[in-house]
């Protein structure tokens, strides 16, 4: 358990271009977004987890599953904007802010902690994870963002391609980006007020605008591996992934 102060909001929204309704696909016959509170509950946040959605079917079910929410506008271009709006309506006395994101059901306590480690070194601005490739597939799937950090682990790029290209066929350890973060609040708000960015339009990346605009990344290492839910099709490998671990667990 991390002795840092911090809140975890969950940035819901119901439209998706590859998944829409995604929040409320069902895993083990439970709500996605509510496998996700019930995952980052586990790593005992100062404040939250709160689910920031800006629809009433996703509120619905936090109602109905007694999770606490707030409502967000339909305007927010991001999560992160989303994660923004929520943290002024929360008014929460805490430095850092986690953005766990809903299609992240099996996340572990251990590498939120880890996460917000990163903050341990005062210069750390914003926090993310990475994790070693495990199969081609992954590497050479555009849905799996791909990460470099520098010797002090500081992101250098995000990218939805091959990254860095091995033209020497040199062994090289290939990381995926894992979709969390955690910000300290006046960075949060610093970072919403950013127009977007060449490289962010190009990649589809949000985070690349934060590098173009001069901010640090840190990034922590974990070996964990769970499916995320970017698509549809990737719902049967949580259904399997969340059967295999029921039954792991007894």
């Amino acid at each position: 358990m991390s002795n840092y102060s911090f809140g975890i909001i969950i940035p819901a929204r119901y439209g998706s271009q590859r998944f829409s309704g995604k929040p409320l696909a069902l895993i083990g016959g439970v709500p996605m977004i509510v496998q996700t509170y019930r995952s980052a509950q586990k790593s005992n946040p100062s404040f939250g987890p709160v689910v920031a959605t800006d629809d009433e079917r996703i509120s619905a079910v936090c109602d109905e599953y007694d999770i606490p929410f707030v409502m967000t506008s339909t305007d927010c271009p991001s999560g992160t904007d989303r994660i923004q709006e929520a943290v002024e309506k929360l008014n929460w006395d805490t430095e850092i802010i986690v953005n766990i994101q809903g299609d992240e059901p099996f996340i572990q306590a251990e590498q939120i902690n880890i996460l917000i480690d990163q903050f341990k070194n005062a210069e750390t601005e914003i926090a993310t994870l990475k994790k070693p490739l495990s199969t081609n597939e992954l590497l050479e799937n555009p849905n799996t963002v791909k990460i470099v950090t520098d010797v002090n682990n500081k992101a250098l790029y995000f990218s939805r391609s091959v990254i860095p290209f091995n033209r020497s066929h040199h062994t090289n350890t290939y990381f995926r980006h894992l979709g969390m973060y955690a910000y300290k609040k006046d960075v949060l708000a610093e970072i919403t007020k950013l127009a977007p960015s060449q490289l962010e339009l190009v990649e589809m990346l949000e985070q690349l605008r934060w590098l173009e605009n001069g901010y640090k990344i840190s990034v922590g290492l974990t070996e964990f591996e769970s499916p995320a839910v970017d698509t549809p099709a990737d719902l049967e490998k949580a259904e399997k992934y969340y059967s295999k671990l029921s039954n792991s667990l007894g």
